[in-house]
């Protein structure tokens, strides 16, 4: 991917949503999540995901991050079309394009910050000297040179979500999904989170969209799409202002 030190999104869009539907249970049980949303994200571009609770913002990152499948509609990623990838072919997707980071960081206890960066490339079968390079250069990349050896619990929360940080990178995804990534922090500890994604988006051109309830936090983005009953309910251009 051919992205500027400045990062000018790309325009022609690296995901995109036609008319997603999804439903849960049938019958009279039967839930809709979400009720034919349509919507893109340009290569290199920022974009935050709002909504209240029930809204469907998490039911569309698990179709983006293919963890869920729509009930109807077509989801293209880079012009392939999801819909038309075996299981393998999703999990290799995930695997090999795209990062996660959760509010809850997700960290192996009583493993080092460096042997959980290094977990997404064992299960790629990158050889161990080549996991170990990456993994540093990752850990300096947000800023946790010298915590190497730093278990789980001898972290603070931000530097765990650094370490989850490090671990979604390592890999070179082209998009990165946040789920609530400062919901588990302190206001300070929320914006340098904020800051260290808002550098991995501006220099390395990493495409990323994020679920967020904080509209403090949206506002490092450059668009915040709100969700409202399953529906995108409007669009706002934040410009990537703090």
């Amino acid at each position: 991917m051919n992205m500027t030190a400045q990062n000018q999104p790309d325009e022609n869009p690296m995901i995109e949503f036609g008319r997603i539907t999804k439903v849960y249970g049938t019958g009279h049980a039967a839930v809709t999540a979400l009720r034919g949303i349509d919507f893109s994200v340009r290569k290199g571009e920022f974009v935050a995901v709002m909504g209240p609770s029930g809204s469907g913002k998490s039911t569309c990152m698990n179709i983006l991050g293919c963890l869920d499948s729509p009930t109807s509609g077509e989801y293209l990623f880079e012009g392939f079309n999801i819909a038309d990838l075996t299981r393998e072919q999703r999990a290799l997707l995930r695997r090999h394009y795209i990062g996660f980071v959760f509010q809850g960081y997700n960290l192996l206890n009583k493993t080092s910050a460096l042997e959980n960066v290094e977990l997404p490339m064992y299960y790629r079968g990158t050889p161990a000297g080549e996991r170990r390079s990456l993994a540093l250069q990752a850990l300096n990349a947000v800023g946790l040179t010298g915590w190497e050896r730093h278990t789980q619990g001898e972290l603070s929360g931000g530097e765990q979500q650094r370490v989850a940080i490090a671990r979604a990178i390592v890999t070179n995804p082209k998009v990165l999904l946040a789920d609530e990534p400062t919901g588990n922090l302190d206001t300070a500890m929320g914006h340098e989170i904020m800051d260290l994604l808002t550098s991995l988006n501006n220099e390395r051109g990493i495409t990323i969209v994020m679920v967020t309830h904080e509209q403090e936090m949206a506002r490092y983005t450059k668009r915040t799409i709100h969700f409202r009953d399953g529906l995108v309910d409007n669009v706002e251009h934040n410009g990537g202002f703090k």
